[in-house]
């Protein structure tokens, strides 16, 4: 690998080349961390779109959220009609920002169980689990992260059916000190979320060391494995 391949390689910004028919011929290291939470066609429509209009670079800002992962921009290059090239540039994130989690090893079915037991308690609403059973002990402040999860079922409060998930982020990483982690979500949806309490949230999600993901009608916890 030459010196300016490796530079493309160890990038924090996600480079990926297609064929003309929207296949990869290349990709770097945090490339290959997106495609796990985006299929590589609808990058490839990115780069088709945004490409110039004559051969040559064009770099354009625009704001794209892929799950974590959240771009300002894209530089998009082509020379001929066989190969497109993208960049896409990433907003800092928050592998870079918080410390790795800490706390004793727990059990997450039994704090997940534990929640939906002190909240559907008199409650007319309906909870439904659909768990990934090969999660093992991780690392996490539990209390803390009772408050997270307790405060998230709140904010469903009304609904006739909460869902919660449990799954792997695919090809997913996050660094802490040089070592990576896979990663896995809780997801908790409803028909609708009570808005006040997401500030709350974010917060908790903070004192967690753990990102939070919020949307219109699910709020997804993302957890990296730390079994040590």
């Amino acid at each position: 690998m030459t010196f300016d391949q490796q530079w493309i390689e160890f990038d924090f910004n996600p480079f990926i080349l297609f064929n003309s028919g929207g296949k990869i011929v290349s990709l770097n290291t945090e490339a290959q961390y997106l495609l796990g939470a985006v299929d590589a066609s609808a990058i490839y429509k990115i780069a088709t779109t945004y490409a110039s209009s004559s051969f040559g670079f064009k770099t354009t800002f625009l704001e794209l959220e892929f799950g974590r992962f959240k771009f300002f921009g894209i530089t998009v290059g082509y020379e001929d009609e066989d190969e497109i090239g993208i960049r896409l540039y990433q907003l800092p994130s928050f592998q870079f920002t918080k410390q790795k989690p800490d706390g004793q090893l727990v059990n997450v079915y039994t704090l997940i169980d534990l929640c939906i037991s002190s909240n559907s308690i008199g409650s007319q609403t309906k909870y439904t689990k659909e768990l990934d059973p090969t999660i093992p002990e991780i690392r996490l402040q539990t209390e803390w992260f009772i408050k997270l999860l307790n405060k998230i079922y709140v904010s469903m409060v009304g609904n006739e059916k909460i869902v919660t998930r449990l799954f792997f982020r695919v090809g997913e990483h996050i660094k802490f000190e040089g070592e990576k982690y896979s990663l896995f979500s809780i997801e908790v949806s409803s028909e609708t979320i009570n808005r006040k309490y997401l500030s709350e949230i974010s917060h908790l999600a903070e004192e967690n060391n753990l990102f939070v993901d919020l949307k219109e009608q699910k709020i997804t916890i993302n957890v990296p494995m730390i079994v040590k």
